[in-house]
């Protein structure tokens, strides 16, 4: 993104949104991409870097961890590592296992299933791979405590090994000389000592010549004398000699590291960058944390709709103070897509402006934005700022001059991709004169479809923009009552800038007011009235409108509620149901049971009586009497699942059912107090107290 002019960053506080991100960074590359971050203008790689930081962000919600804790600068290294015949150090090489382990960790974090879920992010490991050979060779050569291990190579295990021995048995003749000269009283409080990486006895100064070997030096106060025993010296010289051949074949064992290490110097240099690439996405997710950042939908073309945009750094001042931030919503598009902010001083439009901006710089170098995920934002190829006092004392320029250059700039060089911001357009000069420059650049500016915001009291602006296609009025709302600011934007009408409000509500005497009036053109006067009076009743209105929010909401909660009792009533009849149900089927088994017994009784009477005709015809009435009732119930149950009894008369035309044996048919005439009543295909003279009138279900 082109930006106009060099100090635009600054003007818009996207400096302090990098020096905020660089204090989330813990690797030297992660800092430098902070402190260098790119403005973007392809949707590919901003939907790209943010879909990675929105993705960070759900690891970091969820409570995962991705372990990517390597945060040293090992380029130094890395760089001797493609240099032929450089040795690096132990610890270059345990940096180098430390990275290799974290890659090891990063790769077997992206299992199948993350790398589904998070695909963007794992697009940072596509150009790479893992190779375990690094830490087999490393570990080969090094133990856990990053010494070179004795095994390293069979000449440094015999050295070693010499080296040791020697050492045992300089300590017993050492040993042995320092108990005589303790004997003879010639030692010093110190006993023994390191010169030089040789070992020698202290003895006291006066007794130096009483004892042979080599005085390697004296004390500062000089009453204390160090001197290698004669005894010791030969071996002295042997450990010596030993510990440089030693040296001389770690250096060798190194060197030969290096050169096996040095074909994946490009591999080891990825890997770097992965780390740091990681660290630095994880810093725009700690960051979008904290200011509440989101993914908003991009589009590929010039267009703003932002919903509930708050201005980042704002909002963690606030934060610290525990103070309310107000949101901005804006839509700015083809049909209008030049926004004039008007209203009082401090009243928020400076803010407002900045908001915009700061989000669309933060979007377009891929950070998510603190806005509703439901805003859309377009792609800007220009952004043109013009804020506060410019005069140029090197260029010996008034306010005014360097604003009319700046503006210059904006009319020549202002495009449909071009996002402008311009604090009170036309200031610095006679106010009637710069009122009727400011409304020459927004009509060119306008003209060539440049989206922006403008601020300003022009009073002609104001009007500009409600009679001009593509410019729309704003305003900063402003509590008269109170005369504070409430920093929301109104679009759709001019504001008011509360002159004489002002004036009147801090105790200017009213005199001065009134002449003050006098001097103001009427019709002004009265424009800036309506719309002081105009802004008033649309918060009144917007009061009431948030009175019917709350109480839709309250109606919403209790419908919940009734939703939530309907449900619970329908299961217990539910439950009542199936308790009717059962109590039913425990009347079957009572009604099966009886009939048993019964009819063991009445094969006991078989049995025994003379008059088989009459236990006959017992059973007989017992089982199909209650058969026919079975059918009849049926039947009843059968008509009412299909009509319902009405109150309505009985009257010709009524479809009606026969109380008695639940008949249903049609009333065609009524004679007195019987009715004639179409049954199929028979008509039925019945009394009329026999019937009742029925409709379907």
């Amino acid at each position: 993104m082109k930006l106009y002019p060099e100090s635009a960053e600054q003007q818009l506080e996207f400096t302090k949104i990098k020096e905020h991100l660089l204090s989330f960074c813990n690797t030297a590359y992660a800092k430098e991409k902070s402190l260098h971050l790119r403005l973007h203008t392809k949707k590919e790689i901003i939907t790209l870097q943010l879909q990675q930081a929105y993705e960070y962000k759900l690891i970091a919600a969820q409570g995962q961890v991705l372990p990517t804790d390597f945060s040293s600068n090992i380029n130094r290294a890395l760089t001797l590592l493609g240099i032929e015949g450089s040795v690096l150090q132990a610890e270059d090489f345990i940096l180098i296992r430390r990275l290799a382990v974290n890659t090891e960790r990063i790769y077997r974090w992206f299992d199948i299933e993350r790398k589904l879920a998070y695909a963007a992010l794992y697009k940072v490991l596509e150009h790479s791979y893992y190779e375990k050979t690094i830490i087999q060779m490393i570990d080969e050569i090094f133990d856990d405590g990053g010494n070179v291990k004795d095994n390293a190579s069979e000449n440094l295990q015999k050295i070693r090994h010499n080296l040791n021995r020697k050492r045992n048995e300089l300590r017993r003749v050492f040993e042995r000389e320092v108990a005589r000269l303790n004997k003879a009283g010639y030692s010093a409080e110190i006993e023994e000592s390191f010169s030089n990486g040789r070992r020698v006895v202290a003895v006291f100064s006066e007794y130096k010549r009483q004892v042979k070997g080599i005085l390697h030096g004296e004390s500062d106060s000089r009453k204390t004398a160090f001197i290698e025993p004669e005894e010791t010296i030969e071996l002295n010289n042997e450990v010596f000699s030993l510990q440089n051949e030693e040296r001389k074949e770690i250096l060798r064992i190194l060197k030969l590291l290096t050169s096996r290490l040095s074909v994946y110097q490009a591999l080891l240099q990825g890997w770097l960058q992965l780390a740091g690439e990681l660290d630095f996405i994880h810093a725009k997710a700690k960051f979008a944390i904290a200011i509440g950042g989101n993914y908003p939908n991009i589009t590929d073309k010039a267009f703003i709709d932002l919903k509930n945009a708050y201005h980042p750094l704002l909002v963690l001042h606030n934060k610290q103070t525990l103070k309310e931030t107000i949101p901005v919503t804006l839509r700015l598009d083809e049909k209008d897509h030049i926004l004039v902010i008007s209203g009082p001083n401090t009243g928020g439009k400076t803010v407002t402006m900045k908001t915009i901006g700061l989000n669309q710089m933060m979007m377009q170098s891929g950070l998510l934005v603190p806005v509703h995920p439901d805003s859309e934002m377009g792609i800007f190829k220009q952004l043109f700022i013009h804020i506060g006092d410019t005069q140029s004392i090197e260029f010996d320029l008034s306010t005014y001059s360097s604003h009319l250059l700046h503006m210059k700039y904006f009319v020549e060089n202002a495009n449909g991709k071009t996002l402008f911001f311009i604090d009170e357009l036309g200031s610095g000069t006679d106010p009637n004169l710069g009122g009727a420059f400011a409304e020459i650049i927004l009509n060119e500016i306008n003209r060539k479809h440049a989206f922006g915001v403008i601020t300003t009291h022009y009073l002609n602006l104001k009007t500009f923009a409600n009679r001009s296609k593509g410019v729309v009025n704003g305003s900063m709302m402003f509590d008269e009552q109170n005369l504070q600011p409430l920093y929301k934007l109104t679009v759709g009408k001019p504001g008011s800038s509360y002159t004489f409000a002002i004036a009147e509500r801090i105790g200017l005497p009213k005199h001065l007011i009134n002449q003050a009036k006098k001097l103001v053109d009427e019709n002004h006067f009265r424009l800036d009235n309506l719309l002081n009076r105009t802004e008033q009743d649309l918060q009144a209105l917007q009061k009431e409108k948030q009175e019917l929010r709350l109480l839709l909401a309250e109606n919403e909660q209790l419908k919940k509620q009734l939703s939530v009792q309907f449900n619970k009533e329908k299961h217990n009849q539910q439950v009542e149901l199936l308790k009717h149900q059962n109590k039913i089927t425990e009347e079957r088994i009572t009604y099966l049971k009886d009939t048993e017994r019964k009819l063991k009784q009445m094969v006991l009477e078989w049995k025994k009586t003379e008059n088989k005709n009459e236990v006959l015809k017992q059973i007989q009435e017992m089982l199909f009497k209650r058969k026919e009732n079975i059918i009849k119930n049926k039947f009843v149950q059968k008509i009412e699942s299909k009509y319902k009894e009405s109150t309505a008369p009985v009257q010709v035309g009524s479809k009606v059912k026969m109380k008695k044996n639940y008949q249903v048919g049609e009333v065609k005439e009524i004679r007195g107090k019987r009715a004639v009543v179409q049954i199929g295909v028979l008509p039925i003279n019945i009394d009329l107290n026999d019937l009742v009138a029925i409709e379907e279900k």
